[in-house]
């Protein structure tokens, strides 16, 4: 068989980069929890009709045309590309069985047929958070949510995870201004704004006034509202200013300011210096109705946007009754394969095991497996040596696992002894009693170098 070749954008942790990952999402969910969410998981596939709701095109989705041919669809089936279309179908199918507000977390892999670059990939894990109301949803929880996301990734720097920035907007604020301003196709400033990052200022304008039917004065007002960010309320007293003086006056932007006013408000308190207000955040507020998120890597920020999401009204609706919700998805993928690629972090070993039972003989693998059975009701994770092999070999075959500790069990009445390969040192030990440290029970993440 040929040596096969890796797929792009698929990606495989080694054991240990694997470690790595199941840490950052056992803090997730964690977290989560602690916080309320309840978990579910939804099916992989989603009738294609549904999952192109939100404006992606048919080369984003995965097709499956096996399923596209059994199903009793004209639509087709496609892999879904992200969690929300599925928490949404859910949400009205189950309607009648949650309480609302319901509070959901998910953690499940996703599809998206994209061009494999740094961080991005076709097949990735992703976590998302929600809380959705039935027919209202007060805006207290659009506080609430980027909140439970800084505790989230905060927890992480204590294995060496970058601080993050989670920068904030609220789409109340952009299209009261541009409204404000004599611009009615908001959705096309939107659009062009989005792009400040990637073609500067200056070209931004240009396409403002090609595409959005501004004119040189709003064009610059409008990059003039984005250039304002901050972490107190001097932004909103920006704002207020900038409106002012070019003589707008808008309710909407008065109820959008009030609301972001309190979400700095709230994070100064609860998460000093982790949420920024950055009133050039514009991706995703053309289906987002209030507050909208995206979240930085300090120190990583080419790496783009690892955490976003925001305020919906109608995504999920059935015609009669509405459902309201916010939330925010984490590209876990993302975020793992730079902590690995950038040598952020390490797992102390790449194997559970912390003990292995040295073999004297395979007629008495017996007795090392009975020492084996005895440590593990104890919640020691232990493996036999593969082979009665001489001690040595056994002994680097821990070490090359990365398996600290030897147990050689005793013969003709001698007591059991252990060794901790790592500094030498050989004691007797008793399979009732004996326990590595704490530190070396399991295997952890901690920050490399």
């Amino acid at each position: 068989m040929a040596r096969p070749t890796p797929l792009s954008g698929f990606p495989e942790w080694l054991p240990d980069g694997r470690l790595v990952e199941q840490h950052v999402l056992d803090v997730f969910r964690r977290t989560f929890e602690l916080h309320g969410f309840a978990g579910i998981e939804t099916r992989a596939v989603e009738p294609l009709d549904q999952l192109l709701r939100k404006g992606e095109t048919s080369k984003e989705v995965y097709v499956l045309s096996r399923l596209q041919e059994e199903a009793d669809r004209t639509a087709g089936l496609g892999l879904h590309f992200d969690l929300t279309v599925p928490f949404a179908r859910y949400v009205l199918e189950n309607a009648g069985h949650l309480a609302f507000p319901f509070r959901r977390y998910q953690i499940q892999k996703v599809w998206r047929g994209e061009r494999p670059q740094d961080g991005r990939f076709r097949e990735f894990v992703q976590a998302d958070i929600d809380v959705v109301g039935a027919g209202a949803l007060p805006y207290h929880y659009e506080v609430e949510l980027p909140l439970v996301m800084a505790a989230a990734l905060g927890a992480l720097q204590e294995i060496g995870v970058p601080p993050v920035r989670i920068l904030v907007n609220n789409r109340k604020v952009a299209e009261g201004f541009y409204r404000g301003l004599g611009l009615g196709d908001v959705e096309a400033v939107l659009r062009n704004i989005d792009k400040l990052d990637k073609i500067g200022p200056d070209k931004v304008a240009a396409l403002l006034v090609a595409e959005a039917g501004a004119d040189e004065a709003q064009a610059r007002a409008c990059l003039s509202l984005a250039a304002i960010s901050g972490s107190d309320d001097s932004v909103i007293a920006a704002v207020r200013a900038l409106a002012s003086s070019h003589g707008v006056v808008s309710e909407l932007l008065e109820e959008g300011l009030g609301e972001l006013g309190a979400l700095i408000r709230a994070a100064s308190v609860r998460a000093p210096g982790v949420v920024v207000a950055d009133l050039k955040i514009a991706r995703g507020l053309d289906y987002y109705t209030g507050s909208v998120y995206e979240t930085v890597l300090v120190g990583h920020e080419q790496l783009g946007s690892i955490c976003s999401g925001g305020r919906y009204d109608t995504l999920a609706s059935d015609g009669a009754n509405t459902y309201p919700g916010v939330g925010l998805s984490i590209g876990v993928s993302r975020l793992v394969s730079r902590l690995l690629g950038a040598g952020l972090v390490r797992a102390t070993r790449s194997v559970p095991s912390a003990v292995l039972v040295a073999v004297s003989s395979e007629d008495d693998r017996e007795r090392s497996d009975e020492v084996a059975a005895q440590l593990r009701l104890r919640g020691i994770p232990v493996e036999v040596a593969p082979s009665a092999a001489k001690f040595g070999k056994q002994i680097r075959h821990a070490d090359r696992r990365g398996i600290p500790f030897v147990w050689f069990a005793g013969e003709d009445g001698a007591p059991d002894q252990v060794k901790d390969i790592r500094s030498g040192d050989q004691v007797e030990a008793d399979a009732s009693t004996w326990a590595p440290d704490e530190a070396d029970l399991w295997p952890r993440v901690v920050p490399a170098g």
